[in-house]
């Protein structure tokens, strides 16, 4: 028996999914534009579909998992579980007006407003307690307030390029997104399993790419006051050196920390440090 996961079969999720199955040593070829694929060597099954319709394959139990965007989730509603956040394809659905317009917190009262997410805007507005109305538009939702259609629109943000091109700013996010995980409800026994084991795989990967390994020779006189700069996974790895004066110290920093961790170290000594990336990572 296998795992059914139901990913992108294109856009801007459909590489960072399959990279992700790589990352994880699972094996997909998608040749041909195949709707469906098997992994050699691991018990997944991957199906290729439209983003928006994977939610409900997932709920059906077409796919007993999917690798979707959470503003695609949020938007369907159906009843899916998110497992987990996998920490690509981050944006976020903002609200965007012409740029020579004034935004202020009524502004949006008695508008017109165009998106793709009609349910996570209306959300949006009976929470601010506004009465605008919505314009449900498939596509290209930035032209909107250059027609006449909308004052406003609410759609995906990463960069801004594509706002600013066509004359729009954006003013006020209402919703952060990523890809992530969701799970029908009703997994079997096997497929929670396989799920587990796929997880395992998946927090392995993701926990690698927060951390990464240094390595530094430090003289034993100063080893005390580098180590406490360094807490590691546990505590650092120390190995003496060919020179009796000095020992290597082995380590792993968080992403977040580690430029100015590493000015520390510097200051308190060390030399020569290396930082290497971490494949994998498993506590």
């Amino acid at each position: 028996m296998k795992l059914k996961l139901a990913i992108q079969k294109s856009g801007r999720l459909h590489d960072d999914s399959l990279k992700l199955l790589k990352e994880c040593g699972i094996e997909i070829s998608n040749g041909g534009n195949k709707l469906k694929s098997e992994a050699a060597n691991f018990p997944l099954e991957v199906f290729f579909l439209r983003d928006d319709d994977i939610p409900q394959y997932v709920e059906d139990g077409v796919a007993d998992i999917g690798f979707v965007g959470e503003n695609v989730v949020f938007e369907k509603q159906k009843q899916v579980t998110i497992s987990e956040q996998l920490g690509f394809g981050k944006c976020r659905l903002s609200i965007a007006i012409d740029k020579a317009a004034e935004y202020k917190d009524n502004f949006l009262q008695g508008k017109r407003i165009a998106t793709s997410y009609p349910v996570i805007v209306q959300d949006y507005l009976q929470q601010k307690k506004i009465d605008a109305e919505i314009h449900e538009i498939s596509g290209s939702v930035e032209i909107a307030p250059g027609i006449g259609l909308a004052d406003a629109i609410c759609d995906l943000v990463s960069s801004g390029s594509t706002l600013f091109t066509n004359g729009l700013k954006e003013t006020e996010t209402i919703l952060y997104s990523q890809a992530v995980l969701i799970k029908n409800k009703c997994l079997g026994e096997v497929q929670k399993k396989l799920l587990s084991k796929l997880l395992f795989r998946i927090q392995s990967v993701k926990r690698a790419k927060k951390n990464k390994y240094i390595l530094l020779n430090a003289p034993n006189d100063k080893l005390d006051g580098i180590i406490k700069l360094l807490p590691g996974m546990k505590s650092p790895t120390v190995l003496p050196l060919a020179d009796n004066n000095w020992s290597s110290v082995h380590s792993v920093l968080k992403e977040d920390d580690f430029w100015e961790i590493i000015e520390q170290l510097k200051i308190a000594g060390a030399e020569g440090i290396l930082i290497v990336p971490i494949e994998k990572m498993i506590l």
